[in-house]
């Protein structure tokens, strides 16, 4: 680890704050490989490289005698030399991508990302044949394979989960084309996206600072702060919109020409397909996040307009302090000990998993110029551990997305015992562990808070992260919609886009905010939108899940944490119904979504109670 370095493109503010959070730490990637030129890792990629050729040589055109076998030669035998693989050029992936998001200003790690993305294109050619090959397998001989075959019977769960892709394959040389045509089309587009994001640069009182540093200015307490904040936002935006807008038009195309051809009905079918998730159960919880759009964000940027003394609420004050709150910085150590503590209150073993993201370097903190912004939490692969990224700038939104992206962490720690191909959890459960970690943290400090105002404080920042999570997620879903709908009919222009956003804000944020000019470019800036079409709707998925869990753990007596733990270690295995049946929860019921819902809206009458006393 090493010490924060004091960026020479913060503002000065931002510059003298840094040393109160202290030392932040910077992950060790060495666990992976000891550099871009080492002998490990070109030896790996020559290693995979042949592999993957032998691969193709020893099991194309006889998977289906395979199912018919048993040992070295059955079905369970391919699909696990497959784990292995998957596992190899999982690492060597892992590796390229988190050198590059470490800094995707260098243009040395562009080229190095760049030309590991090529290698493992043209590797997966020589693997693509082999989920193709076995779903030409008839139901009947998959059957019989795997209640002969122990190993086989081993990865039933990812072998059934791969026919649901079934219907949606084409033929060999048409998905070896969409294969190889990739890395020309959505993966150039995505990487366009990431440097052009990483290198813009935002005028506050005339110094240059990365977006992370613009967009905490809409957090600080000092109203002018926040406006200067949302207008250098807003203004290198618009200087940029014919790049986003060019990104946007020509993924939206890409992935309606890959929808065509694999013949999926609605725009976001391929999504919920990638997410085993019914298209119904979707729709039902975007119709009740919208229903409740007036019982929650209405309502709370209502009130939240009279304690800041407004008739309205610009929309850069939506995440503005309220005056309870208080204003020092929270040092990353201190912020360590409070996710960890609230971890070890739920389980001891929760928290040793998720101290290890500290003790051994897993944890990439600092802001600086070219580091991918927002935060994440790489799985990696099996065989290695899972990385992750955030902006640490010590304000107490900064604690909750650590304590959000350790759960992730302790999710994919957990179900790595799956392996490479059965360990990656689909998106709407993905969000489980990381908004349960969130919430035990929020738990645990709101009941050590006995000041009044700063409950107040706390609690309405927490209405304010569940509202960006499950209100704001739905209202950029409903964008998506909007954005790939209108798609279908022509390109569309930069002003096209901003107005699909401003209709799916002004009716999610409602009329305690004001939407005024500059706030129609603010769409630019989600990666979602580039990286994972439609993949938003899974933390408001996430949200309302752990809030009916949280409420099934706080009336549990005791076995909660093993049901839980036993929901982490699944991965990809199990359906989110077969996930949440211990738990009493079903998704499919709509008033699911309604009892997650009403734990938004009652912080929401606990704040309106504390105002009145």
């Amino acid at each position: 680890m090493r010490p924060l370095p004091v960026m020479q493109t913060a503002p000065a503010a931002i510059a003298r704050q840094s040393a109160a959070l202290g030392e932040l730490p910077v992950w060790r990637l060495t666990d992976l490989y000891p550099a871009t030129d080492s002998p490990e890792f070109l030896g790996d990629v020559e290693k995979a490289a042949s592999e993957a050729v032998a691969f193709e040589a020893r099991w194309k055109g006889k998977l289906a005698e395979s199912a018919t076998k048993t040992g070295d030669e059955g079905l369970g035998a391919a699909i696990a030399q497959s784990d292995a693989l998957e596992d190899l050029l999982g690492r060597i992936a892992s590796y390229a991508g988190l050198t590059y998001f470490s800094d995707t200003s260098n243009p040395a790690n562009g080229k190095f990302y760049g030309d590991v993305q090529v290698k493992l294109t043209d590797i997966a050619a020589h693997l693509l044949f082999f989920p193709l090959e076995l779903n030409r397998i008839d139901d009947s001989v998959i059957e019989a394979s795997l209640s002969r075959d122990s190993l086989a019977a081993h990865y039933k769960p990812w072998l059934l989960d791969l026919r649901k892709d079934k219907p949606y394959q084409l033929d060999d040389k048409l998905e070896q084309l969409f294969l190889e045509k990739s890395m020309t089309s959505a993966t150039a587009f995505n990487r366009l996206f990431d440097e052009t994001l990483a290198e813009l640069r935002f005028d506050i009182d005339g110094e240059k600072v990365p977006l992370e540093v613009a967009l905490n200015l809409l957090q600080e307490a000092d109203p002018e702060a926040r406006r200067k904040g949302a207008m250098a936002l807003a203004e290198t935006f618009k200087a940029n919109l014919r790049v986003f807008t060019l990104i946007t038009n020509t993924l939206a195309k890409d992935k309606d020409i890959a929808d065509r051809w694999r013949g999926f009905q609605d725009i976001a079918d391929s999504r919920h397909l990638a997410n085993r998730v019914e298209r119904e159960v979707v729709d039902a919880l975007a119709a009740a996040v919208k229903d409740a759009y007036p019982r929650l964000s209405h309502r709370y940027y209502t009130m939240k307009a009279k304690w800041l003394g407004m008739d309205q609420l610009n929309y850069w004050d939506r995440n503005a302090p309220l005056p309870e709150t208080p204003d020092a910085l929270i040092p990353w150590t201190e912020a360590k000990d409070m996710v960890l503590s609230a971890y070890a209150a739920f389980s001891p073993e929760m928290a040793d998993i998720a101290r290890r993201f500290f003790d051994e370097s897993w944890i990439d903190a600092p802001v600086r110029p070219g580091k991918a912004p927002g935060a994440f939490a790489h799985p990696t692969v099996p065989s290695a551990h899972p990385y992750v990224l955030v902006n640490y700038l010590g304000k107490p939104r900064d604690v909750m997305t650590l304590a959000h992206e350790l759960g992730h962490g302790v999710h994919q720690v957990l179900a790595g015992g799956q392996g490479a191909l059965m360990s990656q959890t689909p998106l709407t459960l993905a969000e489980t562990a990381s908004v349960f970690g969130e919430m035990l943290t929020f738990r645990a400090l709101l009941d050590k808070t006995k000041d009044k105002r700063e409950r107040k404080a706390m609690l309405a920042q927490k209405v304010e992260d569940m509202i960006n999570t499950v209100v704001r997620q739905i209202a950029f879903y409903e964008f998506e919609r909007k954005v790939h709908t209108a798609r279908k009919e022509g390109e569309l222009t930069s002003e096209q886009i901003g107005q699909l956003w401003l209709s799916v804000q002004n009716e999610s944020l409602g009329p305690a905010i004001k939407i005024s000019e500059g706030y129609e470019t603010y769409w630019a800036y989600i990666p979602h939108f580039i990286h994972s079409p439609f993949y938003v709707y899974a933390y408001a998925f996430g949200d309302c899940l752990v809030n009916s869990l949280y409420a099934v753990y706080q009336k549990a007596e005791s076995g909660f944490q093993a049901k839980y733990f036993e929901l982490l270690k699944a991965g990809g295995t199990k359906h989110h119904s077969e996930l949440l049946k211990p738990f009493g929860l079903d998704a499919t019921d709509p008033s699911f979504w309604a009892q997650g819902l009403s734990m938004i809206e009652g912080l929401i009458d606990e704040l309106e109670a504390l105002d009145k006393d």
